[in-house]
């Protein structure tokens, strides 16, 4: 590499964006007299971090606006949760599909840079969310707690009703589940401060109770029982292959990275094989079966994920491409 932007643009193909920015802010560009130059491509690598993270709360950031094209920013926003009740658009709460077009591309990232702790961590916020990937085309949107309650509400149903001490228990939900699906009920009507608190805590335990009612619950309520025979059936199908890959040997990797409760990190080999297990296990049920029938072709790094995430949306999901063209945007102004 010959000059310093030669390494600067090196950076930006290894999706460095943290040192990137690092670099500009101390003045690698400062050579060309060119500051609108700095500063717009530090801003896009500001962007391209918080994308990378997964730092979905602060997808265009105010400071954004003006440096980073409105077309990266509508693009990330569609993953935003969103902060208060009624903030438009509704983001992941109106679709969970491009948030996990995104997972699978920042998964990709992160197996290019050999970041496995980051990757795993990737996968597991991706397995808390399936099951409500799986109920979307059913609700008509991803868990919505401003519209959820006309699909769970009603005569017949327990959902997020407390078990009154002394009767038979008939709901397969925890009690941390049952006051979160209490809580989603009525969060929309709730300041700031406690929407935020929800979406952080409780509402990944809205989608694994959700879950439990299509594919697991022995007593099931008319959360389901409502559903059209074909309708249920084809839920429960997804709603179990996504309960498995959560059991699976790939997610419970997590437990051997920084983010759980050991202090070592799983090496390429370790995840490969973590999630050719997992493979060989899902393919024991058909639904999971026909998504991974042409893993061995696919060329993403864990071959099939998308196919299985796919097949529990029930939409063709594949890894987006932000990240790739905030590089190609940070390359170009490097010039």
């Amino acid at each position: 590499m010959k000059t310093a932007r030669d390494v600067l643009t090196a950076l930006a193909s290894r999706y460095a964006f943290g040192d990137l920015e690092a670099l500009i802010t101390q003045g690698a560009l400062a050579a060309d007299g060119r500051t609108g130059r700095s500063t717009r491509v530090a801003a896009l690598c500001a962007f391209g971090q918080r994308v990378l993270d997964l730092d979905a709360e602060d997808f265009g950031m105010p400071e954004d606006v003006g440096e980073v094209p409105s077309v990266l920013l509508d693009r990330a926003r569609a993953s935003r949760m969103p902060q208060t009740a009624r903030e438009r658009p509704r983001g992941a709460l109106a679709s969970l599909r491009p948030a996990y077009s995104l997972l699978l591309e920042v998964i990709a990232v992160r197996w290019s840079r050999r970041d496995m702790a980051a990757l795993v961590a990737a996968v597991h916020i991706a397995s808390e969310y399936l099951p409500m990937l799986a109920w979307e085309p059913v609700l008509g949107h991803a868990g919505d707690p401003a519209r959820i309650g006309a699909a769970v509400n009603g005569e017949g149903s327990r959902f997020g009703v407390p078990v009154d001490p002394g009767t038979p228990r008939m709901c397969d939900h925890t009690r941390p589940e049952r006051a979160a699906c209490e809580r989603t009920l009525r969060v929309s009507r709730e300041p700031g401060p406690g929407w935020r608190a929800y979406l952080d805590r409780q509402h990944s335990q809205v989608a694994a109770a959700l879950g439990d009612c299509a594919a697991r619950c022995r007593t099931p309520c008319t959360v389901v029982t409502r559903l059209d025979d074909l309708v249920r059936a084809d839920l429960a199908g997804r709603c179990r292959l996504a309960a498995d890959f959560t059991d699976g040997a790939l997610v419970k990797l997590r437990h051997a990275a920084p983010v759980g409760h050991g202090f070592g990190v799983p090496s390429p080999e370790e995840v490969q094989s973590a999630w050719t297990r997992a493979r060989t296990s899902l393919a024991h049920q058909p639904l999971g079966k026909a998504a991974l029938a042409g893993a061995d072709e696919d060329p993403y790094p864990l071959p099939g994920l998308p196919a299985l995430f796919s097949a529990i949306a029930a939409a063709d999901l594949r890894p987006d491409t932000l990240l790739h063209d905030v590089t190609k945007r940070i390359t170009s102004a490097l010039g």
